[in-house]
């Protein structure tokens, strides 16, 4: 049988020499211990015009999408949520094409701060990270638990939509009679578990209409050469094996909207029917 041991857990603020300069250079070195995906170093104690030094800038790879990370030892308090907000802030002007989120790590996040990150969370990319250290013997060993997760938006709402409906000839000038006749593919092999569905022309994409009403499990927006796809479920390290494995043209998970996204041929709809069709049958039954 295993022995069980219990590691002491250590106070972080008070240590000797575990300090937030170390757990910054622990991140650094690896940054997929935080949790938030397959991450690289974009710089470390970055400069901010008349603002300090941001601790950490992680980023997607895949997605470009870049991480504005502060830390601080023992309780998150206002001028740690302030001055997490000011960095990203600054970073996002300065930096436009790329998405930004917020990230605020701490020792100890109090239900009264937890509340006060939520309100801007509505508005603001920003996670929350509780960073814990046990010892046993001469090892430590670092844990990052995500208190607080960015706030999934949903699609425009059926009064918007309803402002910005277009038509088909809008799409095929936007990308191509190819393009959204690969569409028109899409949904005929979400009929076979779907019904009463047809193709919802709006502004900014194509969506899905069940009975009438819209539900946009899945979306398509034709491009000229190709057909780009977003199906809205939870990510998990499951899905993501799933599509590494299937050599879908995978775009990356797009976490503040919820979405899967692909890139779409009319060969890569025939040769990824099977798992097309799982996945958007599975994020068809997440929508009811």
């Amino acid at each position: 049988m295993p022995e069980l041991y219990r590691p002491e857990r250590i106070n972080l603020l008070s240590h000797p020499t575990i300090t937030e300069k170390w757990i910054q250079e622990k991140i650094a070195e690896d940054p997929s211990i935080l949790g938030l995906g397959d991450l690289i170093l974009k710089d470390q104690e970055r400069i901010q015009p008349r603002a300090g030094r941001l601790d950490l800038l992680l980023q997607d790879p895949e997605t470009n999408r870049r991480y504005e990370v502060e830390i601080q030892l023992g309780k998150s308090d206002e001028s740690h949520i302030i001055r997490t907000i000011e960095y990203w802030d600054i970073e996002r002007k300065r930096y436009p094409q790329y998405d930004h989120c917020a990230v605020i790590i701490a020792e100890d996040i109090t239900t009264r701060f937890l509340n006060v990150i939520s309100l801007f969370n509505s508005n603001i990319p920003l996670i929350a990270i509780k960073c814990e250290a046990h010892k046993y013997d001469d090892k430590v060993a670092l844990g990052f638990t995500t208190v607080l997760d960015e706030q999934s938006l949903g699609l425009v709402d059926e009064d918007e939509e309803i402002q910005a409906v277009t038509d088909r000839a809008y799409w095929i000038k936007r990308g191509s009679e190819q393009t959204v006749r690969l569409a028109d593919e899409a949904l005929e092999m979400i009929k076979t578990f779907v019904k009463d569905i047809e193709l919802k022309y709006n502004k900014f994409y194509i969506g899905i209409a069940e009975n009438g009403q819209p539900n946009n499990f899945t979306v398509f927006r034709p491009r000229k050469n190709d057909l780009n796809v977003e199906i809205r479920l939870p990510y998990s390290e499951e899905i993501q094996k799933k599509i590494d494995a299937s050599g879908l043209d995978d775009m990356g998970y797009q976490k503040r909207w919820g979405v899967y996204r692909f890139r779409l041929s009319k060969e890569d709809l025939k040769k990824q029917e099977h798992v097309l069709k799982e996945l958007i049958e599975q994020a068809y039954r997440n929508s009811k």
